[in-house]
């Protein structure tokens, strides 16, 4: 490995698709990437953080039978570069000194030629690697080739400490494995890292990110470089598996890369619909599923839901089902009808009068002389739920469910009803997104998308108000503030976590305002309950937003005094003592 200066090096990036717990699969896809690596000349191929493992593990992690399999594979590859090409830089677990680290290793000439851990280890947000991980020491320069390699990994290069380690103990050039997921512009938050890092130390970078989906969360690639003086290398498109090698110069005292491919980026909207449907694809194709089956309403979030789901998997693995009961309009019959016609997928009519009645029917002893309220309206979606999870095991398909955030945020949706289901690619959207999304798909899809060209949902479905359809006339607004006004409340209830005071300042009405408050709070016990769904918001239900069912704690939405920092005994750090 060792030897004298190089002038060139060619590292290819293997922007790839892990699966947790697959590390035989895993490890054949390092073997398929390492041979078109060495077609395209590559010296190095570099792969994701914990690639072969798949990101993230969680307690998988934790197993000595994964950990002693995931090293396993990692010698197994390393033998394989006995006979010259290029070498492998492949994210693994790594047990050592009873202590278990995210590791990457360095596999030439046959032996694994370097380890190094991470040592900045994320816990905040979707990340809890403290939970599984001990974070390792501070890293020095790898000689690879002749050439000193800096191979932070992913949060270490998020502050200043790690980065500065590595220039002042002689790195020439950073390569960074990366499990980095998606939400909505982080790209650029992820650029502007990398940048500040090249901008304090001048060492050129190669950002290697995954891509694919591991329940909640989808990771979305873009891999990129970053020259000494930051401009772009090169860059790699968004949600999609590639190999690319980057040819890197020696000038002077610096790297440079020699034509390197930069595809734009996919931005905004495009993003979150192209993340939705590969959150989608990859849990039900990892899951094994042949298929899902949803119902189809006549209404948006299942339209919506309906498009991603032949975009994701093709139309002849989805199969869609009307359920009308009395309150359903002739209008939803006919634009359900339209939408499945449109996305080409298997539809077919089930009618729900008789469940609902024969329930009824078994309930009447019970409910005698008690007034019809809710509870009526929930056997109609409850029967729906029914029909489908039996659809679901007749024919081992998943079942797609279909609420959107701005209803899993208040409880509108009802439990053992339109919540059940296997996983929710809308989950994270709120309403007025479902509306943007839908005009979206009906002029775009995203490169790879499985679904048809042009209009899928029915111009009817996104202009006509939203309604539940669980009793006469019914529309959302009857229980709920208009979706313009819900919706940024929302946002800043549960992305920003502003206060109540905050919020009415901003200039939204002081009752309404606390009754979407008081509504997300109550409705936490069926959010944990709830289908997994995509992320694509800074902070989704779920891996994000962590609230205990049991809480008594509510804002009372009018400021709360300072803290009276005289009541604090000791000394503590100005920013300790405000931190209650």
């Amino acid at each position: 490995m060792n030897g004298r200066p190089s002038d060139k090096l060619a590292i290819a990036v293997a922007q790839l698709n892990s699966t947790v717990g697959d590390i035989a699969g895993n490890a054949e896809k390092v073997r398929r990437a390492r041979m078109t690596a060495a077609a395209q000349g590559a010296d190095l191929v570099v792969f994701p953080e914990l690639f072969i493992a798949g990101y993230p593990p969680e307690d998988l992690v934790l197993k000595p039978a994964f950990q002693a399999a995931c090293r396993a594979a990692i010698e197994a590859l390393a033998r394989e570069t006995v006979s010259g090409g290029p070498a492998l830089l492949v994210g693994t677990p790594w047990l050592d000194g009873g202590k278990l680290y995210n590791a990457v290793a360095l596999l030439d000439g046959g032996s694994i030629a370097a380890l190094r851990f991470k040592v900045d280890l994320p816990n905040y947000g979707v990340f809890d690697e403290k939970r599984v991980f001990a974070p390792g020491p501070m890293p020095g320069p790898v000689n690879f080739r002749g050439v000193r390699l800096g191979l932070p990994i992913c949060e270490d290069i998020w502050g200043e400490e790690i980065v500065e380690c590595l220039a002042e103990t002689g790195a020439e050039l950073l390569v960074v494995p990366n499990g980095s997921p998606y939400w909505r512009q982080k790209g650029d938050v992820r650029l502007n890292i990398a940048v500040a890092r090249v901008t304090e130390q001048g060492l050129p970078t190669v950002y290697v990110n995954q891509v694919g989906a591991q329940d909640e969360l989808v990771f979305d690639g873009v891999s990129f470089g970053l020259h000494a003086d930051c401009s772009l290398a090169f860059q790699l498109a968004a949600f999609q598996e590639v190999v690319v090698t980057a040819q890197w110069q020696r000038h002077g005292t610096t790297w440079r890369c020699e034509d390197g491919p930069k595809v734009a980026a996919v931005e905004a909207e495009r993003a979150d619909y192209a993340a939705c449907v590969l959150g989608l694809r990859d849990y039900v194709n990892k899951n094994g599923f042949p298929g899902v089956v949803l119902g189809l309403s006549g209404g948006i979030d299942s339209a919506l839901c309906a498009a991603m789901a032949v975009d994701a998997l093709g139309s002849e693995r989805v199969r869609c089902i009307m359920m009308p009961y009395k309150f359903t309009a002739q209008e939803s019959l006919d634009d359900a009808a339209a939408c499945a016609k449109a996305l080409g997928v298997k539809y077919q009519l089930l009618p729900i009068a008789p469940a609902v009645e024969g329930l009824e029917a078994a309930l009447k002893p019970a409910f005698t002389s008690l007034p019809r309220d809710v509870t009526e309206e929930n056997l109609q979606a409850r029967a729906r739920g029914t029909i489908l999870m039996a659809i679901s095991n007749k024919f081992n398909v998943m079942v797609v469910t279909t609420g959107n955030k701005s209803e899993m945020s208040v409880g509108y949706a009802t439990l053992y009803g339109d919540m059940n289901g296997g996983f929710n690619p809308i989950k994270d959207l709120y309403k007025t997104e479902v509306f943007r999304l839908s005009r979206l798909r009906n002029g775009w899809k995203p490169e790879g998308a499985m679904g048809p060209d042009g209009a899928v949902i029915p111009e009817n479905v996104i202009t006509r108000p939203p309604t539940a359809e669980l009793r006469e006339n019914q529309k959302d607004e009857d229980s709920l503030p208009p979706y313009a006004v819900l919706d940024p409340i929302l946002e800043r209830l549960v992305e920003r976590e502003e206060p109540i005071s905050a919020i009415v300042e901003a200039g939204f009405d002081r009752d309404t305002v606390m009754r979407v408050e008081r509504m997300l709070n109550i409705a936490e016990y069926k959010r944990r309950q709830a289908a997994p769904g995509v992320k694509v918001t800074l902070k989704n239900f779920g891996r994000d937003r962590r609230y205990p069912i049991t809480n008594r704690f509510r804002d009372p939405g009018t400021p709360l005094p300072a803290p009276d920092v005289s009541l604090v005994t000791g000394k503590p750090t100005k920013t300790e003592a405000f931190d209650f």
